[in-house]
């Protein structure tokens, strides 16, 4: 069986003109980077009436694979096939999963975004520009502290921290300033991956670059000695922060492996961030196609709810219409099943996972979108599973479960869903929670709502937090969950739909520029650490200068 590179290497790239005329995009709108990957200029693209805009999301991710971007290309070049002037918008991946555990983000087989290395491994150098942007504004506030501290911060309560693109979990609490007076003073700090950070979501929300100015200003970077917020404005850091990232917050444009115009721009995680590409590709992507497809990271509990309750709310966007992405193989991991035998047929495991379905269909759908399911073929599934599937749905939730066969067979593997997706009702999309509720609240209407929990529980740190940030006047800002990707829980051992737990917020991070509270859930992260096995030992280049071993 050839490998996803493999496959990406043996399909020649369409020219990238006639790709980004396919959306009405002219030549003189690309900024070539490369053979087969450009820049766009947004304002030199005509844009026209919006076209309909389709969420991808899945059921809580398990090591048996879900295949979410996988799913969202093969249904773009189905919605292509059957004439549909489609687009993709989805996110650039990040080099720590590469070189880690999770591996590359370009999709799958025959459904994959290509040139796949290129798009894995630093694609136009955006994530470099954004940590760039994020370590120039420590470096400032360091600065200013060094040279008489003008601003009066308080060095016990400097917020920002410092970002890299790799795993390296020595990095996640640092002392900078060690070695005398001439390094400055001597503080804790931290790194977040450059996907957690701050300016990788301002950048994924700003709509143009006035707009990414404004929220570059507003970033707080700490609290001076009146315990008052202090910003990059009052840093001088906008326009030198601003310049570094000016050709990043353009988007980038390539190709599915049918010649799909995919745009691929911004990477936010899921579990630590916002988990969606940026509203400047997305709104590019929607003013020149028909029907856009676009993913969210991880489970619906997680990527899904920030881009209705962040993304959209920020940007105007009126999604149409939702994909949830589930394979027989993890449903059967809800149930029970353990990796090894996931093989053998097991009706009982697809009616006991089916509850992990339910609740994330019924979680999209009380925010008003129509779903189908769409479930990613293998070749263990059974005939008797994928029906037990399908009559659980139509059943519990009155949707339809669509096999799709797209990692194997391109876009014609998944017509039936691009079928079922134009036929979908439309949508009356509202956000879960009004932004007048206290922070606390919107916390909790997530938690009890689309995680299934009893109860909230604050740390005396969370707490404070909170109370503090209210009284600065950012409680009406939207909440950004960060918690474990593998459960509705913040415990990863808790699979399919446990109910009645206590969510425990350890901690809470103002992200002003972004436009949200970042909230701390659990033993959650925001620096990775790699596995004992990492990608990284079977990665490198052949005699010929090729890449081998990324997948």
């Amino acid at each position: 069986m050839s490998s996803d590179l493999e496959i990406a290497r043996s399909v020649a790239p369409q020219p990238l003109t006639d790709v980004a005329a396919r959306l009405g995009i002219g030549a003189d709108a690309l900024i070539p980077w490369g053979r087969d990957v450009a820049k766009v200029d947004p304002a030199r693209v005509t844009r026209g009436a919006p076209g309909r805009l389709v969420l991808v999301t899945a059921i809580s991710p398990t090591p048996a694979g879900e295949g979410k971007t996988t799913t969202t290309i093969g249904l773009g070049d189905a919605l292509r096939q059957r004439g549909v002037r489609a687009a993709l918008a989805l996110r650039e991946p990040a080099l720590g999963p590469c070189f880690g555990q999770k591996g590359g983000a370009t999709g799958g087989g025959h459904a994959q975004v290509i040139p796949m290395e290129r798009i894995n491994l630093h694609l136009t150098g955006d994530f470099h520009a954004i940590a760039s942007a994020t370590n120039l504004l420590a470096a400032l506030i360091d600065n200013s502290i060094h040279h008489g501290n003008p601003l009066r911060l308080d060095p016990r309560r400097i917020t920002w921290g410092r970002s890299v693109n790799v795993n390296d979990r020595a990095l996640r609490d640092v002392v900078v300033g060690l070695g005398g007076p001439a390094n400055g003073y001597a503080r804790e700090s931290r790194f977040d991956i450059d996907v957690a950070s701050e300016v990788m979501a301002v950048l994924c929300l700003a709509t143009d670059l006035d707009d990414l100015q404004v929220r570059l200003g507003r970033i707080v970077v700490g609290f001076d000695v009146d315990k008052q917020p202090v910003t990059a404005a009052d840093l001088q850091a906008v326009g030198s922060m601003a310049v570094l990232l000016q050709d990043a917050l353009l988007p980038n444009l390539v190709q599915t492996l049918e010649g799909t115009p995919a745009l691929v721009h911004g990477g936010p995680f899921a579990n630590i961030a916002h988990g969606c590409n940026s509203v400047i590709a997305t709104q590019l992507a929607l003013d020149t196609a028909d029907v856009v497809v676009t993913e969210a990271g991880f489970g619906a509990d997680l990527g899904a709810e920030k881009f209705l309750d962040i993304k959209s709310r920020q940007a105007g966007l009126n999604p149409s219409a939702a994909v949830v992405v589930a394979t027989i193989r993890a449903v059967k991991m809800h149930g029970g099943v353990a990796l090894a035998d996931l093989a053998a047929e097991d009706l009982a495991a697809v009616e006991a996972g089916m509850a992990n379905v339910e609740r994330h269909v019924r979680n999209v759908q009380s925010f008003g979108l129509p779903v189908v399911v769409a479930v990613n073929a293998f070749t263990s599934d059974t005939p008797a599973e994928l029906a037990r599937l399908q009559e659980l749905c139509r059943e519990r939730l009155g949707v339809d479960a669509v096999l799709c066969s797209h990692w194997a067979d391109g876009g014609k593997g998944a017509l039936e869903l691009a079928d079922r997706v134009l036929a979908l009702p439309a949508a009356d999309f509202a956000p879960i929670y009004e932004l007048d509720l206290p922070l606390a609240d919107k916390v909790r209407t997530i938690a009890t709502k689309l995680y299934g929990a009893g109860d909230v529980s604050f740390s005396g740190t969370a707490t404070r937090a909170l109370a503090d940030l209210e009284a600065l006047g950012f409680g009406g800002l939207p909440v950004c969950m960060a918690k474990t990707q593998y459960s509705f829980s913040a415990d990863p051992s808790l699979r399919g739909a446990p109910s009645g737990h206590t969510l425990p917020v350890v901690d809470v991070r103002l992200s002003a520029g972004a436009g949200f509270v970042v909230v701390l859930c659990g033993d959650i992260m925001t620096l990775p650490g790699l596995p004992p096995d990492p990608a990284a030992h079977r990665i490198g280049l052949d005699s010929d200068g090729q890449v081998f071993g990324l997948s």
